[in-house]
């Protein structure tokens, strides 16, 4: 479908509006995992149920985790870090939290395992997670290090089938893991929660430079679901198993700056039920700069969901707006930078375009389609744009359900709001 977004800039009435929004994809994924991986009943409440999560919890039962969904809260029944299957063939479809989170996981368990993926998802970088489990004693077997993955797990013929921490294992020397997180920080993050597979210690190292922020998101789940996780000679120190727990979700902050987004370009007060001042999620970062930003040099490595966000709003800063730091984001569901520029230059913006970035200068958006090249992010951040500038149309909107199937309902929603 396509959506046009509607004008209403100084046509609105009221001058605060709020919404709401999904629990958090990040921390959703995350809670899965560990819920799987905990021993005992663990339930998760205000889940996250875009396309990719649903996906998550679609490998995990084909995995032989027992789970139930009831609205917004999945009950999970932990495998305590033994998968009850020791052979699956399962399909990750587009989502990349899944694809690096549940290859760790298969990688460190006992059994033969494939994997495959969308075709969107195959051009998404994983050979760094493939060698650094290929190190730790997993088989993978890929071409050219992309979907499909045919896995012998590191713990395969092992014989245990109980919880692989504890007694002799404990006693084992570690096992050391060089990870290049470069790409993306989820290599660190899957190879982190899922270590408590191996039935010895793990010391994950990380080389590279990533965002920081997930990878604390990540230790802090870890740390409340009962596994230890020690810093030390530049690395990372796993120790102990998960226990079951029942764990509140997060509103989603991705999804949330949007709409925090779009009171900025309104000059309006927009807030989301839920959203508190602290929060362990990366986007927290682009709430608190989005409030008073009128341009300059931002760079946005640690929050690069919301680069294609502040691309849409930055026409109507009275500065240049310059991105750095999110060369990455060229190989997520799109090239999200050559991305931004296309679509600037539809609506007549001027920019210039980097190796790591781009720069956009302030102007008065023209009418113009919108390609989304079949990125959720890139739908949902340029629809901002129209809520200044007419004729501002969203080709394929639906794909947003990637990770927030409501997101047209809600925005149009809040325009009803602003304008009754």
């Amino acid at each position: 479908m396509d959506y046009e977004v509607k004008n209403i800039y100084k046509k609105t009435t009221a001058t605060t509006a709020q919404v709401e929004v999904t629990g958090s994809k990040s921390i959703t994924a995350r809670a899965l995992l560990l819920a799987a991986l905990a021993r005992g009943e663990s339930v998760l409440y205000n889940a996250q149920f875009s396309d990719d999560c649903a996906v998550f919890l679609q490998c995990l039962k084909e995995l032989g985790i027992n789970c139930s969904v009831d609205g917004t809260t999945v009950k999970i029944d932990g495998c305590g870090g033994v998968l009850p299957k020791k052979s699956a063939k399962i399909c990750v479809g587009s989502a990349g939290t899944a694809a690096r989170f549940l290859t760790a996981l298969c990688a460190f368990s006992d059994g033969e395992f494939v994997l495959d993926s969308s075709d969107q998802m195959k051009k998404r970088p994983i050979a760094p997670l493939i060698s650094s489990l290929e190190s730790a004693g997993a088989q993978i077997i890929s071409e050219n290090n992309t979907f499909p993955l045919r896995i012998k797990g590191a713990r395969f013929d092992s014989g245990k089938t109980t919880a692989p921490r504890g007694g002799a294992a404990a006693s084992k020397k570690p096992t050391e893991i060089i990870v290049d997180v470069t790409q993306s920080s989820q290599f660190l993050s899957a190879i982190l929660m899922s270590a408590v597979c191996l039935d010895r210690p793990v010391h994950v190292k990380p080389v590279g430079s990533h965002g920081a922020k997930y990878v604390e998101m990540t230790l802090d789940m870890m740390w409340s679901f009962g596994v230890t996780v020690c810093e030390e000679g530049g690395g990372y120190t796993v120790s102990g198993s998960y226990a079951a727990k029942k764990y509140d979700i997060e509103p989603d902050l991705s999804a949330a700056s949007y709409f925090y987004a779009a009171g900025r370009i309104l000059g309006v007060d927009v807030k989301v039920r839920g959203v508190m001042p602290h929060s362990m999620q990366a986007d927290g970062k682009f709430i608190s700069l989005i409030k008073n930003f009128d341009g300059g040099t931002v760079d946005m490595g640690e929050f690069s969901d919301q680069a294609l966000t502040l691309a849409a709003v930055a026409p109507y800063f009275s500065e240049p707006t310059t991105i750095t730091g999110v060369e990455h984001i060229r190989k997520q569901e799109c090239d999200r930078i050559r991305a931004m520029a296309e679509n600037l230059s539809a609506m007549g913006v001027p920019y210039e375009e980097f190796a790591d970035g781009i720069k956009i200068y302030p102007a008065q958006p023209r009418p113009a389609v919108i390609k989304t090249f079949g990125d959720h992010r890139v739908a949902m951040s340029f629809a901002l744009t129209g809520l200044r500038a007419d004729g501002i149309v969203i080709q394929n909107a639906e794909v947003c359900s990637k990770t927030f199937s409501a997101y047209f309902d809600v925005l149009t929603s809040l325009i009803s709001a602003l304008t009754r």
